[in-house]
């Protein structure tokens, strides 16, 4: 079901991309100078959004946690001529795959990065940057977590998680101040003694303050 899942939102991504080059001429509004001193570039735009997709964790994670919903918001901002400053915070609940003795677990993200303008994928756009997730377990009533024998059990105190990311940002329509469009995120965690990779898919809405 994962596969099949992975395979339609690859496809998906592919007829958003085919979409946004052929509306990408006619939509955009606001062009740079390119003869525009580099120095001016930095926070010359700056635009806010909202977000929300779904969640799909690989490798150990399938056997771990489910698919799952997440929502959050994000700001943009001109960094240099090709390129730009994002950050962007959401939060997902995780419900485990096995039996265990928790409810489920709470995730707040918080991700730092830059996204470059390259001509030879326009109108995609690339990110990377650095993550951190805080996560927080519920413990089902009248249970206790023991740390080193229980599935989860590492997460019965608060955890926080460092790691890194790519993206792939589509835009898709460009309406005056207004910008719909697709992340595709892989990110992975440094948590030992695994990694835990991840994929979001999710849909913003964006406004450019200025």
């Amino acid at each position: 079901m994962n596969k099949l899942k992975v395979l339609l939102l690859a496809l998906s991504v592919f007829a958003a991309t085919l979409f946004a080059q052929n509306t990408a001429a006619d939509s955009v509004t606001v062009k740079q100078s390119t003869e525009k001193n580099p120095a001016d570039y930095a926070f010359s735009h700056f635009a806010v959004s909202i977000e929300g997709g779904e969640i799909y964790p690989f490798g150990d994670l399938i056997d771990a946690v489910e698919n799952t919903l997440y929502g959050g918001a994000g700001i943009r901002y001109a960094y240099w001529e090709n390129a730009d400053g994002f950050m962007t915070f959401n939060y997902s609940y995780f419900k485990p795959v096995a039996k265990t003795k928790l409810n489920g677990v709470n995730q707040f993200s918080g991700k730092v990065g830059l996204d470059w303008k390259l001509k030879y994928i326009s109108p995609l756009i690339l990110g990377a940057g650095f993550t951190c997730n805080f996560t927080r377990a519920e413990i089902k009533e009248g249970e206790k977590l023991n740390f080193g024998s229980d599935l989860g059990g590492t997460l019965g105190d608060n955890e926080t998680e460092f790691g890194w990311f790519v993206r792939l940002n589509m835009p898709i329509w460009n309406i005056d101040k207004y910008r719909v469009g697709l992340n595709a995120v892989w990110e992975e965690l440094w948590t030992l003694p695994k990694r835990s990779d991840m994929l979001t898919v999710g849909l913003y809405i964006e406004r450019r303050i200025w």
